[in-house]
C-alpha cells in the first residue's frame, strides 16, 4: 500500500441499514466525503486545516485513479492549487509548466502547414498553470488528506445513503469486508459525473442546449511543435513565437468542433475532439481509435501532428451529451463538489476552476460547522449563488460558440474578450487575495450581473455574424496566411489591450457583417480583398 492508505477505519461499528441514528454525539465522523479524487480531497484537506479535530471519512471506489480528462489547469485553478493547497513544489517537480493556448485554424485538409491561422502569446505564461496528468495529482491530493488525519475506506462502494439533516446522515459501505452502515453529521458528494446525490435526490439535469460529446485518447510519437526539422522546414513559424509551443494547450478550430492536444510529463499527448452534433458528425470507423485519428489526420494542422503518432492501447474513452448541471448543490447536512455539481464544456479548461469554487465554499462550511458555528447563510449563499454562476459561466462563455469556432476573425475576437474579461473579472482579484475571492462566486451581485450580460450579448453577435457568414459563403474564408502572436495575457492593468484588439476584432466583423447584407447579391464566396476584413496580421 502507498504511504497514508492503510485501512485506519478498522474501528467502525457496523449498524442495520434501517437504525435510527446516533445522536450528535455518537456520529462516526462529523464528515463522509464520497470519492478521494482532487475535489474531495482537497474538500477533506481544507477541512482538516480548519478543523484538525474533524473525523474525516474519505469513500473512494478505486483502487487506482485512472487517467481521467482535465488535464490543463488554468490561471484561477492554478492559483487555488498552490496558493491555498500548497502544491507549488510538487506541481514544479512531478508536472508539466504550462505555456498559455494555442488556436491553429485551416480552411481545407490539403491546405500548407505554414499557411494555416495560428493565433496564441509570444513569451511565456506570466502566472503559474499547468499540464497535470490527474491519476498522479489525484493520488498525490488523497495522500496529502490522509497524511493530514482524513481516514480512508478504498476500494470501496457507496449502496446506498440516508439524508436526516441536522439528525445526521448515514451511508452504508460495500467493502471487500463486507457491508457496513456509517453516520456522520454531514456528506461530502465528490463522485465526479457519477453525482450520486444529486441524481438520487432528484436534483441531476442534461444540459440539452449544449449538445456535445467528446472522444479522446492519449497517443505516442507525436510531433514536437518545436523541433529542429521544423525549424529547417518553417524558420518563419520558427522564429515567430519565443515560448514553447509544445507545452501549451494547442486547438484544432473547425466549424462545430474543436480538438485539444495537451503533453504530459513523460512524454505521452493527450488529444481530444470535442463537437456539437447539430453541426458536426464524427467520421465514420470501425472503433473509436480510427474515427478520431481519421479526423485528426484529415486537418492541415493535425496530419501534421499526427502524422507518425499511435494511439495509447486500451485509452480511448468517449462521452456523450457532456454538460449537465445541478439544480440544487447544499443543504443541510450535504454538499456537493467539483464535477459532481456540474460540468459544462472543457474548451478553456474551467473544470478545476469549478472544483476549486466548490471545494473551498463546501469545505469552510462543514468546517465553521463542525466548529459550532452557525452556517444557515453560509448555506444559502453556496445553494442560490452556484446555479447563477453556472448558468452565467455557460451563456457568456459556451452557448452556441461552436457555430463560430471555425472562423478564425471571430474565434480570435472570442478568445481575447473572454480570457481577458476572465482576468479582469477572477485573475486580478483572486491573486491580490485568494482566501477572500474564493468565498466569492463568480457573477454575484448586481455587478456580476451586469458584466455577464455584456458578455452574453458579444457572444450572441459573434453567433450571428457566423450564421451570416454561413449564409454568404464567407465562413472561413480568412482561415490562412496570417498569424498572430501578442504578449500574452497579465493580471494587471496591460490586460485592457488584449480586450481592446478583442473589441477591436469584433466591430470588424461588425462591419464586414453589414458589407455582406448590402453587398452580397448571391450566395458565392467573398473575393480575398473584401473590405474591412483584407487585414493581415503577422508577426
Amino acid at each position: 500500500m502507498t504511504r497514508g492508505f492503510t485501512r485506519r477505519a478498522v474501528g467502525l461499528r457496523s449498524h442495520v441499514c434501517n437504525a435510527m441514528l446516533p445522536t450528535a454525539m455518537s456520529f462516526d465522523y462529523d464528515v463522509v466525503i464520497i470519492g478521494g479524487a482532487f475535489s474531495g480531497a482537497a474538500t477533506a484537506l481544507m477541512i482538516k486545516r480548519q478543523q484538525p479535530t474533524a473525523r474525516v471519512l474519505i469513500i473512494e471506489k478505486a483502487a487506482e485513479f485512472d487517467r481521467k480528462v482535465g488535464e490543463s489547469t488554468t490561471e484561477v485553478s492554478s492559483c487555488y492549487m498552490t496558493r491555498i493547497l500548497g502544491l507549488t513544489n510538487y506541481l514544479g517537480h512531478h508536472q508539466l509548466a504550462k505555456q498559455g493556448l494555442r488556436l491553429w485554424f485551416s480552411n481545407r485538409p490539403d491546405q500548407p502547414f505554414d499557411d494555416c491561422v495560428e493565433i496564441g502569446a509570444h513569451y511565456q505564461t506570466r502566472l503559474p498553470t499547468f499540464q497535470v496528468d490527474r491519476s498522479k495529482l489525484d493520488q498525490h491530493m488523497l495522500e496529502n488528506a490522509c497524511d493530514a488525519g482524513c481516514e480512508l475506506l478504498r476500494p470501496a462502494k457507496v449502496m446506498k445513503f440516508e439524508l436526516n439533516g441536522s439528525n445526521g446522515q448515514s451511508v452504508m459501505v460495500q467493502t471487500e469486508g463486507g457491508e457496513r452502515t456509517i453516520s456522520s453529521r454531514w456528506i461530502i458528494d465528490a463522485s465526479g459525473r457519477a453525482s450520486l446525490l444529486a441524481r438520487k435526490l432528484g436534483h441531476f439535469r442534461q444540459n440539452t442546449e449544449h449538445p456535445i460529446n467528446a472522444v479522446w485518447a492519449r497517443f505516442t510519437g507525436v510531433k514536437d511543435w518545436d523541433s529542429y526539422e521544423w525549424r529547417q522546414r518553417f524558420p518563419e513559424y520558427a522564429n515567430s513565437c519565443r515560448t514553447s509551443r509544445s507545452w501549451a494547450t494547442n486547438h484544432l478550430m473547425g466549424d462545430g468542433w474543436w480538438c485539444w492536444i495537451i503533453p504530459l510529463r513523460g512524454g505521452d499527448v493527450s488529444a481530444g475532439l470535442v463537437y456539437d452534433s447539430r453541426i458536426f458528425k464524427l467520421p465514420e470507423g470501425t472503433n473509436l481509435s480510427e474515427r478520431l485519428q481519421s479526423h485528426l489526420l484529415n486537418n492541415a494542422v493535425g496530419r501534421e501532428i499526427f502524422e507518425n503518432a499511435r494511439i495509447m492501447e486500451g485509452d480511448v474513452h468517449a462521452f456523450s451529451a457532456l454538460p449537465y448541471s445541478v439544480d440544487k448543490v447544499c443543504y443541510d447536512g450535504w454538499a456537493l463538489v467539483g464535477d459532481a455539481a456540474g460540468f459544462i464544456d472543457p474548451l478553456y479548461s474551467p473544470g478545476l476552476d469549478f472544483c476549486s469554487y466548490t471545494s473551498y465554499n463546501a469545505a469552510d462550511i462543514v468546517a465553521r460547522s463542525i466548529a459550532g458555528e452557525e452556517v444557515s447563510e453560509r448555506l444559502r449563499y453556496y445553494r442560490d449563488q452556484y446555479p447563477v454562476m453556472y448558468r452565467y459561466w455557460f451563456e457568456t462563455l459556451y452557448k452556441d460558440k461552436y457555430h463560430y469556432m471555425g472562423d478564425a476573425e471571430l474565434m480570435s475576437a472570442a478568445l481575447l474578450l473572454d480570457v481577458g474579461t476572465y482576468f479582469i473579472g477572477l485573475v486580478i482579484p483572486i491573486y491580490k487575495n485568494p482566501e477572500r475571492e474564493f468565498f466569492n462566486l463568480p457573477f454575484e451581485g448586481t455587478p456580476g450581473r451586469v458584466f455577464g450580460e455584456m458578455m452574453k450579448f458579444y457572444n450572441r453577435r459573434l453567433v450571428a455574424l457566423a450564421r451570416r457568414r454561413k449564409a454568404t459563403g464567407y465562413f472561413g474564408s480568412r482561415n490562412a496566411g496570417w498569424r498572430e502572436m501578442y504578449d500574452g495575457f497579465v493580471p494587471d492593468a496591460r490586460v485592457r489591450k488584449l480586450i481592446q484588439k478583442g473589441l477591436f476584432r469584433w466591430w470588424k466583423a461588425e462591419l464586414t457583417n453589414v458589407w455582406l447584407m448590402f453587398s452580397r447579391a448571391s450566395h458565392a464566396p467573398a473575393p480575398a480583398a473584401a473590405p474591412a476584413a483584407a487585414e493581415k496580421c503577422r508577426t
